[in-house]
């Protein structure tokens, strides 16, 4: 990510919020930015794995809040 600056904090900004929601109104937020984060960077190449990444943490976080 070191030559997208703007993709990496994007990233960090989307991952920052799934990590920080506490409702599951926040996480279905969160789950629209990881969505808009998708449409954004889709042309990007290692996308898979920052998708994987975000997803990953999203549904760790939706388990906790769901129990």
């Amino acid at each position: 990510m070191a030559n997208n600056p703007q993709l990496e904090n994007s990233f960090h900004k989307t991952l920052k919020v799934i990590e920080s929601c506490t409702t599951k109104e926040q996480l279905r937020g969160a789950f629209r930015m990881i969505n808009n984060f998708k449409t954004l960077y889709k042309k990007v190449g290692y996308m898979k794995l920052l998708n994987y990444k975000l997803i990953k943490e999203y549904n760790s976080k939706k388990i906790n809040l769901w129990k």
